[in-house]
């Protein structure tokens, strides 16, 4: 019996390490979902490719340095998101006051997202979530 494999669909989009970055790749994600008509929850994973991406470049990028990000679309519909730096340093959701201005970023990825999680790799690491296709 022959069975026919079938492998996601995937994109993927380099960055500098700059502030402009953030933006651009949240519109790169924004067509290539219109693109692939993914059946997803669109603006809940612009929110998450936001927040990664800001949180690269505030905490992963080194100077002089960029991130990948890689979307990937799976036969039954599910999207991967992930965030490729080089950078060091654990990635954890803080505890955050209700004052507090910032650490709110992964605590919306871990709201909004199916799954979550970080990957080491070298030098770096990936920060990736997930996303069901919507029903």
């Amino acid at each position: 019996m022959n069975v026919e494999l079938q492998l996601p669909l995937t994109r993927k989009a380099f960055y500098r390490r700059d502030r402009r970055s953030v933006r651009l790749a949240r519109q790169f994600a924004q067509a290539v979902l219109a693109e692939w008509a993914a059946p997803v929850r669109a603006d809940d994973v612009q929110l998450c490719v936001s927040e990664l991406a800001t949180n690269a470049l505030l905490h992963g990028v080194p100077p002089g340095r960029g991130f990948l990000l890689l979307l990937a679309l799976h036969p039954g519909g599910a999207l991967r998101v992930e965030v490729h730096d080089s950078g060091t340093g654990d990635v954890c959701v803080p505890e955050t006051s209700a004052e507090s201005e910032r650490g709110r970023g992964l605590m919306l990825v871990a709201a909004l997202a199916d799954k979550w999680g970080v990957d080491a790799r070298s030098p770096g690491k990936t920060v990736w979530c997930e996303f069901a296709a919507a029903r």
